[in-house]
């Protein structure tokens, strides 16, 4: 089935700036809070939020096989498990409605009354209920660079990594939206020359750079999904932002992995962009550096040319890029992670989360943690107000953003941005 909203040539009625994120050729999927305090699926075009909800029960979706309050809900969890020929039918309709030459519902003043909201009128909420996340370890680059820091160079890869997306499960119930700040946690951290641990806030907050796919269900317990297959389980992608602690990291992630360095939270854009609208992005993978055992084995073009970029603004300045970075550099790309993930039987639910895992690049200004572009802190980063950091400071707030370009055409994602607040103190009761 033709994908036809994505037809670079198409206009929307709705005004759309030049170097917006969101032309009508995006049209991501989103959960807002509208002005009259009711929860809606929406999308957007342009800087103006669409209630899909009201265009559903105005008609606007007829013909395609929609429950009445598929669109009424406070999740996307529902509407993803409809499965991928639904979501491209009502991608493609919803680029109809809009389409500059389509009148429709532009000549309509009451039915506009009630489908569209500007930004400022809405609150952009937790996209999907994620039931489960799981984080990858995926880049070169970066499992290099750390595997140099904290062993050698020699043996910074570790035997597995060439031959399994490396992975562990991790939590849900910390994933936040874009715009909620966060607190500086507290844990075990071991002083250096100490053999006794100390408790206490971690003082070296990073952030990961990383995007994030959203699954619907899939298969079975006990049932693998083939790697020519995944696609069609891959609903979209948003930008990820993994915070970590990372001399609480150092201290418990022998033997078990990240416990509470990670668990403290992390962000994620709130516009969730479909496969279908970076169809257009596809680019070759990296080639693979040992032979891959068969069900990891692909054909055809299955990373995405995503041009990412973090800016650390600090209180009072303006905020400064400090790095540039690409999803295409992903070593192991997302139908390898499903096909991997759900070799042994796991089954994936509609709403479940994979993390790509820090996404870096090979030259120094690409790199996708403060970890690697300060080396540990050994070399401090300047920022345009004159200040250093290390890792990240109390009332920083991280920005992270993507988009692709080809062609005269722009998809973005947006941006997921958080403070960090000191430590949470509890209010006396």
């Amino acid at each position: 089935m033709p994908i036809t909203a994505n037809n670079p040539d198409r206009k929307s009625w709705l005004h759309v700036d030049k170097n917006s994120d969101f032309p009508i050729q995006n049209i991501p999927f989103g959960v807002f809070l509208t002005r009259d305090d009711i929860i809606t699926i929406g999308t957007r075009i342009g800087d103006t939020a669409i209630d899909l909800g009201a265009l559903h029960q105005l008609g606007y979706f007829e013909g395609i096989p929609l429950t009445d309050d598929i669109f009424l809900q406070d999740t996307l969890n529902d509407f993803i498990a409809d499965g991928r020929k639904t979501w491209r039918l009502v991608r493609d309709r919803i680029a109809d409605i809009f389409d500059a030459d389509n009148e429709t519902l532009k000549d309509n003043k009451k039915n506009k009354e009630v489908v569209l909201f500007r930004l400022d009128e809405i609150e952009m909420q937790l996209p999907v209920q994620i039931g489960d996340y799981t984080d990858f370890y995926s880049s070169i680059e970066h499992a290099t660079n750390v595997g140099t820091m904290f062993r050698d160079p020699e043996n910074a890869l570790m035997p597995n990594w060439l031959h399994i997306p490396v992975g562990y499960h991790g939590r849900s119930s910390s994933i936040i939206p874009s715009g909620i700040p966060i607190h500086r946690p507290q844990g075990q951290t071991l002083p250096a020359g100490s053999d006794t641990p100390i408790f206490g806030p971690s003082k070296l907050i990073d952030f990961e750079l990383e995007m994030a796919f959203i699954t619907t269900a899939a298969n079975d317990l006990g049932e693998p999904i083939p790697i020519a297959e995944a696609e069609e389980y891959i609903f979209g992608l948003v930008l990820f932002n993994d915070w970590s602690a990372r001399d609480i990291q150092k201290w418990e992630y022998v033997p078990l992995g990240p416990f509470l360095a990670k668990s403290f939270a992390s962000s994620i854009s709130p516009w969730i962009v479909t496969l279908d609208a970076l169809e257009p992005y596809r680019v070759e993978s990296p080639k693979p550096l040992k032979p891959q055992l068969k069900y990891l084995q692909y054909k055809g073009k299955k990373s995405y040319d995503i041009k990412l970029e973090v800016a650390i603004k600090p209180k009072t300045a303006k905020e400064t890029v400090v790095s540039k970075s690409n999803f295409k550099y992903m070593y192991w790309n997302m139908v390898q992670q499903l096909a991997h993930h759900t070799v042994n039987g796991c089954p994936v639910n509609s709403g479940d989360m994979m993390g790509s895992g820090t996404i870096s690049g090979s030259t120094p200004d690409s790199l996708g943690s403060m970890l690697e572009l300060t080396w540990r802190g050994e070399r401090p980063i300047t920022l345009k107000d004159g200040t250093e950091r290390k890792f990240i400071n109390d009332h920083d707030t991280v920005i992270m953003r993507g988009h692709c370009e080809k062609d005269g055409t722009r998809i973005g994602f947006g941006e997921v941005s958080t403070e960090l607040l000191p430590v949470f103190i509890p209010k006396k009761k």
